[in-house]
């Protein structure tokens, strides 16, 4: 029988270009990161994987973005509805500056310098103080 908990529910969604099959492992740390380490995914949170995303990435880790974007809520008769939530590669750099400076900083950035953040192989933004 399947038992429907009231808490929240939320499902990750990462969209890179081309076909990166070993982010998949990776994935799957993030979306258990609520059970196993008591983490709490909302938006603005930045999950470390303390390794590449995928072979070769230059991201270490991810910012969690708002839901409501590319896939809208799923609404549940009497429960809380599941949120589609984003998730941002960064660089570690970035998830340093995102750290000192916060979420908003860091995607202002990304907005202003027209970081396309579904580019696997994007480089880093510039996190020099501007001039």
């Amino acid at each position: 029988a399947i038992v429907l908990d009231d808490g929240p529910r939320a499902e990750l969604l990462l969209s890179v270009r081309d076909l990166h099959d070993t982010v998949l492992k990776r994935l799957a740390v993030l979306a258990a990161s609520p059970a196993v380490e008591g983490v709490v995914l909302a938006s603005g949170a930045g999950l470390d994987l303390g390794e590449p995303l995928w072979e070769g990435a230059p991201f270490t880790a991810v910012l969690v973005g708002e839901p409501g974007g590319l896939v809208p809520d799923v609404e549940l008769e009497a429960h809380e509805p599941v949120r589609f939530l984003p998730l941002l590669p960064m660089t570690p750099n970035e998830a340093a500056w995102k750290r000192v400076h916060g979420a908003a900083a860091l995607q202002t950035r990304w907005l202003e310098t027209g970081t396309d953040l579904r580019d696997p192989r994007r480089s880093e933004v510039d996190l020099r103080a501007p001039a």
